[in-house]
């Protein structure tokens, strides 16, 4: 990675996160040159592992058997399973309003795992050591963007990005990858469709009194779903007793939640697990953010295109949002170098619409599912909590269905 000193870019990715990292990732090998912005310089010893403290970090991904595939394709997995991480080979979804239940397992399908937990600066720290030897690739850093505009040279249109402190950088193409609140999708003015769910997602880290077998759980609430995502505290480690904690609460209850005392906290948590796991004997600090639904109408427009978050956010029910931007990423890129082979411009509607197409509904589709389980299990009439007990123990025979169920989730089936 060459030092900043450009302002003349073929592609600028905005965002340096997973999704935006693994798209700068993607574009070693093409003859172009990239630039990565990003509002924060990523500290690689800021990492709690790599610091040496048991402490996790509280912002993890459930990594799908596909996006596990993309980063061992780009030689980074390695690097993330010698740190830590935890594959699950099991999931348990259960209603606490009946008895509906639903066991989900790597066998079945003939996966060495349903996915692996992982923490988020840890998959950055490897993203960044490979992103550190890419030459066609330079890193801006600290930098916010403050505006976007076009400009013209005889019959080509560029892209002209201000940063606060002044800077100008020009650009074929803008990779917009900065997140649910983008910069770039504000200021190119692309129209959403976008809710609020009117939860808030709490999530922490805890070490319970049983051991998770490498299973996840996630119990249906009337109140929201809580989901136990299995961790190890070192890729060696034997100690099986440290999940990832995400729950969705309505405002209140979440700040209730986070008012409690450690031990009230811990009371609580196991309670709503049925104590699957024992008693809590340990938790980390505790935080909330809000949850809303947004999706870009359009993927591209004139040579700005979204990716991840920033064209489409999904309730965590599922652990599906970085995965399907890591498809985005996977996708993108294919796209741009079919066109670069074809000598096209990178900003081609006819390179973008393709990414599009292939992207737009499959994202959907994830999106309307997770909606329609929301709304399955928010549902307390008697006759609707009958139906989908009755529903989940049928499925949980029906292998078939079930297994592409599975199957779909991981990406597998994409």
């Amino acid at each position: 990675m060459k030092k900043a000193t450009s302002t003349d870019f073929d592609i600028v990715i905005v965002g340096g996160g997973i999704v935006g990292a693994t798209m700068a990732c993607m574009l070693k090998n093409l003859p172009l040159r990239v630039a990565l912005v990003d509002r924060i310089l990523h500290d690689p010893t800021n990492v709690p592992y790599l610091q040496g403290e048991q402490r996790f970090d509280p912002r993890v991904s459930a990594l799908t058997i596909a996006s596990i595939n993309l980063f061992s394709d780009l030689g980074v997995w390695e690097s993330i399973t010698g740190m830590r991480c935890c594959s699950y080979q099991a999931m348990e979804v259960w209603d606490a309003e009946g008895t509906g239940q639903i066991h989900f397992s790597a066998e079945d399908i003939k996966q060495p795992s349903l996915g692996t937990i992982v923490e988020n600066s840890i998959v950055n720290t490897a993203l960044y050591s490979l992103l550190n030897n890419i030459e066609n690739l330079e890193l801006l850093a600290p930098v916010e963007i403050d505006d976007l505009s076009t400009i013209q040279y005889g019959d080509d249109f560029r892209a002209k990005l201000t940063t606060k402190d002044g800077r100008e950088l020009t650009t074929t193409l803008v990779v917009a990858a900065d997140g649910t609140n983008s910069r770039i999708r504000s200021l190119a003015q692309f129209k959403t469709r976008e809710w609020d769910y009117g939860h808030q997602a709490l999530v922490t880290t805890v070490r319970t009194e049983l051991p998770h077998e490498h299973k996840a759980l996630q119990r249906f609430i009337d109140t929201g779903p809580l989901a136990f995502l299995p961790l190890l505290p070192a890729a060696d480690s034997e100690d099986e007793r440290y999940c990832s904690i995400v729950w969705s609460l309505v405002p209140e209850r979440s700040r209730k939640m986070l008012e409690m005392t450690d031990q009230q906290f811990k009371i609580e948590l196991a309670l709503n697990l049925e104590h699957k796991l024992g008693n809590i004997e340990a938790i980390e600090q505790r935080f909330a953010f809000p949850l809303r639904q947004r999706h870009a109408i359009d993927y591209f427009r004139g040579n700005i295109v979204l990716m991840g978050d920033a064209a489409h956010t999904i309730h965590p029910l599922a652990g599906q949002g970085v995965n399907l931007g890591l498809l985005d990423a996977a996708t993108l890129s294919s796209e741009l170098a079919r066109g670069v082979q074809a000598g096209r411009n990178l900003a081609d509607p006819i390179v973008l619409g393709r990414y599009q197409r292939k992207r737009i509904g499959h994202n959907l589709g994830m999106m309307w599912l997770m909606e329609g389980f929301k709304h399955l299990f928010a549902e307390q009439a008697l006759p609707v909590r009958w139906l989908r007990n009755m529903g989940m123990s049928g499925l949980d025979n029906i292998s078939v269905i079930k297994n592409h169920l599975a199957r779909r989730a991981m990406g597998l089936d994409w």
